[in-house]
C-alpha cells in the first residue's frame, strides 16, 4: 500500500458509542470519511440522526443503533444487529461516559458506581462481545476514550479520574490478551474539550483559565483532533500499536 492511501478503512465495519454529539459525532464523521461503514449509536431517545446524516455525507454507508452500555441485553442486540446487517465488525470505538464533578470529600457510593458502570463496566462489555467476532475473523480495532484525567489528577474529579485511569489499565491488559489473535486494544487520552460534558465547567472563568495555564499550547482541544488519532488507531498502519494510550493534550501531561 502506497502512503497516499493510507488510514483508509474501506470495507471496515465500526461501531461507535456515544454518538449523538460531540467526540462520539466527529469520530463517527471521520471514520465514514476515510471509508467505513459505521454503526452510530447512543441511549434509546437519544438521536443520533444528525451524526447519520453527516456520516452519509461523506459518502459512507450508516447505521443508527440504540444501545445503552449499562444494559447487557442492549449491548448483545446491537452487536448482533451490526452483524447481522453488515456481516463483520471491525472496529469498536468505546466513547460513551459521564463526567460529574464531585470533590473527594462530597463522592456518594452512587457517583462511584455510576462512574464507573458507565466509564469502565459498559465498555469492556462492549469490547468483549465485539470481540469475539473480531478474533473469529483475525483481525480488529478496539479503542477507549479515556482522558489526560486518567494520567494526572483533576482537582474536583477524583471518581471520573479514577475510572478513566481504570481504562488505561483495562487496555493494556486487553491488549496483552488479544494481540495473537491480530486485534489491537488502545486508548486515547485526550485534554478538556469543549462538549455537553465539560462546558458548564469551562464556563467558570476560573476553570477555564486554570485549563489553559495547564496546556502548554495554550488552547482546548478541538473534537477532530481526537477524532484524527482515532483515524489512526483503527487502520491497517497501527497493527503494531496495542496496549497503549495515545495521548491528545496539547502537552498537558509532558508537564
Amino acid at each position: 500500500m502506497q502512503p497516499k492511501d493510507w488510514f483508509r478503512l474501506d470495507g471496515r465495519v465500526a461501531l461507535v458509542t456515544g454518538a449523538a454529539t460531540g467526540l462520539g459525532q466527529a469520530i463517527s464523521v471521520a471514520l465514514g470519511g476515510r471509508g467505513a461503514r459505521v454503526a452510530v449509536s447512543d441511549k434509546p431517545g437519544v438521536s443520533t440522526q444528525q451524526t447519520a446524516s453527516l456520516v452519509a455525507a461523506q459518502g459512507a454507508e450508516v447505521l443508527a443503533v440504540d444501545l445503552d452500555i449499562t444494559d447487557q441485553q442492549q449491548i448483545s442486540a446491537a452487536v448482533a444487529r451490526v452483524m447481522a446487517e453488515c456481516g463483520r465488525l471491525d472496529i469498536v470505538v468505546n466513547n460513551a461516559g459521564i463526567n460529574r464533578p464531585v470533590s473527594g470529600l462530597e463522592a456518594t457510593p452512587e457517583t462511584w458506581d455510576e462512574h464507573f458502570a458507565v466509564n469502565v463496566k459498559g465498555g469492556f462489555f462492549v469490547a468483549q462481545a465485539a470481540a469475539h467476532h473480531m478474533i473469529a475473523q483475525g483481525w480488529g480495532r478496539v479503542i477507549f476514550i479515556s482522558s489526560q484525567s486518567g494520567l494526572v489528577g483533576v482537582p474536583g474529579q477524583p471518581v471520573y479520574c479514577s475510572s478513566k485511569g481504570a481504562i488505561i489499565n483495562l487496555v493494556r491488559t486487553l491488549a496483552v490478551e488479544w494481540a495473537r489473535h491480530g486485534v489491537t486494544v488502545n486508548a486515547i487520552a485526550p485534554t478538556f474539550i469543549e462538549t455537553n460534558l465539560t462546558r458548564k465547567r469551562l464556563e467558570n472563568p476560573e476553570f477555564r483559565e486554570y485549563v489553559l495555564k495547564q496546556i502548554p499550547g495554550g488552547k482546548l482541544a478541538q473534537p477532530e483532533d481526537v477524532a484524527a488519532a482515532a483515524v489512526f488507531l483503527a487502520s491497517d498502519q497501527a497493527g503494531m500499536v496495542t496496549g497503549t494510550t495515545l495521548s491528545v493534550d496539547g502537552g498537558w501531561t509532558a508537564w
